[in-house]
């Protein structure tokens, strides 16, 4: 539950994190990940060896959650958005950089979720320096299109914030980003 200390350790680690937002004692969607995924020891050794895992917890039972970390779990949850329970959000080792998010499933396992944080954790500073190392050649080309990728999901991002009225000139500019982000998320994949 301590964000702070968990934050320590992924830096200490080069891990990245998952903020686990749940509402552990309402939330059906929470209990069913609990259940499929998170209880089980597959999950368990993989989250040992490759990521550093947080409870954000909102439960009914207010006894549940140390008084120390409601206003902090509040803040945490409006820095990342979150609007709904369960959210995954994964941070890179730095406790600050969002690399992506996750949701519940009715058909999750340990093995889809694993995969599913791969996907997004492959972006983190340490994958991207192992990567690098292990192909100098490609390097420079791979962190360009990662940097690529991240800025036109920033631009999007803050042209939405913006409340661009709904017209034809918008929805191709929408169209725009999109293909934006798509053609760089295809060139991240060709390494």
């Amino acid at each position: 539950m301590d964000f702070d200390a968990a934050s320590k350790l992924a830096t200490e680690k080069k891990m990245p994190m998952i903020l686990n937002f749940t509402g552990s004692d309402w939330c059906g969607w929470c209990k069913l990940m609990d259940k499929n995924v998170f209880a089980e020891a597959e999950w368990k050794k993989y989250a040992a060896e490759n990521v550093v895992l947080v409870t954000l917890d909102f439960p009914k039972d207010k006894t549940i959650v140390p008084e120390k970390f409601v206003e902090r779990n509040e803040k945490l949850q409006a820095k990342f958005e979150v609007r709904g329970f369960p959210t995954y959000v994964v941070l890179d080792s730095d406790g600050e950089t969002k690399l992506g998010q996750l949701g519940a499933g009715r058909d999750k396992t340990p093995t889809s979720f694993v995969e599913e944080f791969k996907g997004v954790s492959r972006l983190s500073a340490s994958n991207i320096a192992t990567y690098a190392k292990a192909n100098p050649e490609k390097a420079d080309a791979y962190k360009a299109a990662i940097a690529e990728s991240r800025e036109s999901k920033k631009a999007l991002q803050e042209w939405i914030k913006t409340g661009p009225e709904q017209n034809d000139e918008n929805n191709k500019k929408f169209a725009e980003f999109n293909a934006r982000i798509k053609a760089a998320e295809e060139k991240m994949k060709s390494f």
